[in-house]
C-alpha cells in the first residue's frame, strides 16, 4: 500500500462548462463522453487525469485505486449544484485502475465503477481503467468517405453475425482452449469473412460485461470495450483492418436494461439514479434486470452519448439496438396489474418512443451513412421510417414473423408441407412495409432449438439440401441478409459460447459443399443489382407462382431499377425431381443458371446442370412466355436472361 498519495484538487473551471450543466440537465448534450469519465489532461502545466461523476443524491464521493491503496480519504470528490462530481490528480498515469467509493445519504457504502469508463479490469475484476483513446492512429480514412455509399438502402448488405468469444477457439498449453485476441480475430476473421462475401460482420455485444453466458447482453461498462480480447487500441485496430479490407461493423447495442451487479449502475448513489424506482416499471422480471428510465433527462444524455461514442471512437458503422420491444410496451411480458399506463392510459411507453427517436436523429445527423436496425418483434408501425413521417428513425428492421414462418415451413416433413404453404409466402403482405433484414441469428440456435441444420426435415442428404434451398429463397427474397456464424457450413451442434464452432465438420464434403454454397450465394448477390438494387419496393418483386402448394414449388421474379435487369428464382421444397416443369417469364431468349443448389460441388444430387433454357412464345403465369425446366429436388435455381 503507498505511503503517500498523489494530492487531488478541483478539476480546472474550464472542464465542465455551465453550458455543458446545462444540455447534461437538459438531456441534449451528445457527447457527455467528451466530460463524464477519467480523461488525461493537462492542467495549469501539469498532467494528470480529471475526474468526473453523476451522483446527485450522494452525500460523499471519492476516488479510489492502486494509485492510493483504495483509501476514500486521499481523494475525496468535489460536488457541484447540479450533482455532478470531479476531481483532478496530477500526475496519475494511463493504466491506473479506480472506482468510485459513494456513501449515500443513509450512511452505506458502495464502491462502484465509472458509469463513463473506457476500459474495465477482465472479469471477475470490476475497477475502472484510465486510458488514452485519442492515441490510436486510424488507416480507414478510404472507408469512411465511401461508407454512406457502400451502406446505401440500395446495396448489399449480407451480415455475419459473431460471437467473437466462440467463432473459434484456440489450444493454449498454459490457457486451455482460450479465447483469440482482437489482433488474432483480425488476422483470422476478417480473411474469412472476405473470402466468404459477406459485407459486413455483426459483433454481439462488446461493451464490458461480467458473466460470460449473458453473451454480452448484461452489460457493466457501457463505454469500455470488454477485455477479454485484448484493449480498446486492440479493438480499433481490428475494426480498422475490418474497414481496409471493405468489411462494416455493425455493434449489437444493448440500451433497453442493465443488471443488478453491485458495481454497476443498480442503486448507483443510494438511489434507482438510471432506472425508475416502481418495480413495475423498473425492473424486467423475466430478465432479473433493471430498466432504464428514459423520462430522465440526464439517463437520456447518457445512453444518445454511449450510442454516438462507438461511432466516434471506434469508427463503428452500426448499431443493431437489442429488445427494442421491451422498451416500447409498457406492459411488455408483463401481466394484468403489474405494468402502469402511460399519461393518456396507454401501454406505450411514451418517453422511451422519444428516446429511440431522439437517438436516431442525432446519429444519423451526427454520420449520415451508418445503419441503425431494431431488434423488434412487433407489428408497431414504421419502425424504419424517418422521425419527420411519424416512423422511429431506425434504418432497418428484423424481419422476425418472416423468419419464424420460414423455419416453421422448413422444420416440417416435406410430405406434409402443401398444407403449410402459406408460411413462405405470408411475408410478401407486409414485406414492403419497412425496410428488413432477414435474420437467422444466434437466438435461433440456442436453447434446445437446434442448429439451422438441425431444423431442416429429412435424413442427413435432405437436411443439407434444404438447409441450401432454404438460403438460397433467402438470398433471393427482398430484405438484407443476416446469417449467424455456423449456419454458412451447417454445424450440428447448437451454439455454445464455451466452445468454438464446428470447423472440423469441414472434412466432410457435405458441410464443405455448403460452405461453397454459401460463398458463391454472396458472390452472385453482390454482383447482381436486382438482387438488392430494390429490396424495399414492390417495383423489384413479382410473383410468378406463389399458389403452388401441391409441389411445394415458389417462383418470382427480382428486379433491378432497370426494368429490363430481373433474375427468376425457383424453389423445390420436396425430394422429388421434377421434369418439365413450366413457369412465365417476362420476355424471350436464352435463360441461364447463375445458381443451382443441387450441383454436386456444394454435394447436391447433380441431376442437371447448366441447362440450355430457350423461352417459347406461350402464355403461362399471365406472362407472354415460358420455361419449360427440370426442377432438382430439394434444390433452388436462380436464372438470368441472356
Amino acid at each position: 500500500m503507498p505511503t503517500e498519495y498523489l494530492p487531488g484538487r478541483a478539476a480546472p473551471s474550464n472542464w465542465l462548462s455551465n453550458f455543458d450543466r446545462y444540455l447534461i440537465g437538459e438531456g441534449t448534450h451528445e457527447k457527455t463522453y467528451q466530460k463524464f469519465g477519467a480523461h488525461l489532461i493537462e492542467a495549469d502545466g501539469e498532467a494528470g487525469v480529471v475526474f468526473t461523476v453523476w451522483a446527485p443524491n450522494a452525500r460523499e464521493v471519492s476516488v479510489i485505486g492502486d494509485f492510493n491503496g483504495w483509501q476514500p480519504q486521499a481523494h475525496p470528490m468535489h460536488s457541484s449544484n447540479s450533482g455532478i462530481w470531479s476531481l483532478f490528480i496530477p500526475g496519475l498515469a494511463e493504466h491506473s485502475v479506480y472506482k468510485y467509493r459513494v456513501i449515500t445519504q443513509d450512511l452505506h457504502q458502495l464502491d462502484k465503477a465509472d458509469p463513463y469508463g473506457f476500459a474495465m479490469e477482465e472479469r471477475p475484476r470490476t475497477g475502472s481503467v484510465v486510458v488514452d483513446l485519442d492515441r490510436y492512429q486510424w488507416q480507414d480514412q478510404e472507408w469512411l468517405a465511401e461508407r454512406e455509399q457502400r451502406q446505401g438502402l440500395d446495396r448489399p448488405i449480407s451480415i455475419y453475425e459473431v460471437h467473437l468469444g466462440s467463432w473459434r477457439k484456440e489450444e493454449d498449453e498454459q490457457w486451455g482452449n482460450r479465447y483469440l485476441s482482437y489482433r488474432e480475430l483480425a488476422a483470422t476473421l476478417i480473411p474469412y469473412v472476405v473470402d466468404m462475401g459477406f459485407t459486413h460482420i455483426e459483433i454481439l455485444p462488446i461493451a464490458e460485461y461480467p458473466f460470460d453466458g449473458s453473451w454480452g447482453y448484461q452489460v457493466l461498462g457501457f463505454f469500455a470495450p470488454t477485455s477479454r480480447f485484448g484493449t480498446p487500441e486492440d479493438f480499433m485496430y481490428f475494426i480498422d483492418q475490418c474497414h481496409q479490407a471493405g468489411i462494416g461493423v455493425i455493434l449489437d447495442w444493448v440500451p433497453a436494461h442493465f443488471p443488478k451487479d453491485d458495481s454497476g449502475l443498480n442503486n448507483f448513489d443510494g438511489t434507482q439514479l438510471y432506472a425508475h424506482h416502481h418495480p413495475f416499471q423498473g425492473e424486467h422480471q423475466d430478465w432479473g434486470t433493471m430498466v432504464f428510465n428514459y423520462g430522465r433527462n440526464e439517463v437520456r444524455a447518457f445512453l444518445i452519448s454511449n450510442a454516438l461514442f462507438w461511432l466516434d471512437k471506434y469508427h463503428i458503422d452500426g448499431l443493431r439496438v437489442d429488445a427494442v420491444a421491451s422498451m416500447l410496451y409498457l406492459d411488455y411480458s408483463r401481466e394484468e396489474g403489474q405494468w402502469i399506463p402511460n399519461a393518456y392510459g396507454g401501454r406505450e411507453n411514451l418517453d422511451a418512443i422519444h428516446f429511440l427517436k431522439k437517438t436516431n436523429e442525432v446519429l444519423h445527423g451526427v454520420f449520415p451513412g451508418v445503419l441503425t436496425i431494431a431488434e423488434e418483434s412487433t407489428s408497431w408501425p414504421m419502425v424504419s421510417r424517418p422521425t419527420y413521417l411519424g416512423g422511429l428513425g431506425f434504418s432497418l428492421k428484423w424481419n422476425m414473423g418472416w423468419m419464424h414462418d420460414t423455419l416453421q415451413f422448413m422444420e416440417t416433413d416435406a410430405l406434409f408441407r402443401k398444407y403449410h404453404h402459406n408460411l413462405m409466402t405470408f411475408g410478401m403482405l407486409y414485406a414492403f412495409h419497412e425496410n428488413f433484414v432477414l435474420p437467422l441469428s444466434h437466438d435461433e440456435v440456442v436453447h434446445g432449438k437446434k442448429s439451422l441444420l438441425g431444423k431442416m426435415s429429412g435424413d442427413e442428404w435432405q437436411k443439407f439440401a434444404f438447409l441450401r434451398a432454404y438460403l438460397g429463397f433467402m438470398w433471393g427474397y427482398p430484405g438484407k441478409k443476416l446469417l449467424f456464424m455456423g449456419g454458412e457450413f451447417g454445424q450440428w451442434q447448437e451454439w455454445n459460447h464455451d466452445t468454438g464452432l464446428e470447423w472440423k465438420a469441414l472434412e466432410s464434403p457435405y458441410h464443405l459443399g455448403l460452405q461453397r454454397f454459401s460463398r458463391d450465394l454472396n458472390r452472385v448477390y453482390k454482383a447482381e443489382s436486382s438482387l438488392h438494387e430494390q429490396d424495399f419496393d414492390w417495383t423489384g418483386f413479382s410473383w410468378i407462382d406463389a399458389n403452388d402448394s401441391d409441389n411445394s414449388v415458389l417462383s418470382f421474379l427480382r428486379f433491378g431499377k432497370n426494368p429490363g435487369d430481373f433474375l427468376i428464382i425457383i424453389c423445390n421444397f420436396t425430394p422429388v425431381v421434377r421434369k418439365d416443369y413450366r413457369i412465365g417469364v417476362p420476355q424471350a431468349g436464352s435463360y441461364n443458371e447463375l445458381i443451382n443448389s443441387d450441383l454436386g460441388v456444394y454435394s447436391g444430387s447433380d441431376v442437371v446442370r447448366n441447362q440450355q433454357l430457350e423461352a417459347t412464345a406461350e402464355p403461362c403465369h399471365g406472362k407472354n412466355y415460358t420455361l419449360s425446366l427440370t426442377l432438382p429436388a430439394s434444390a433452388t435455381l436462380i436464372l438470368k436472361p441472356c
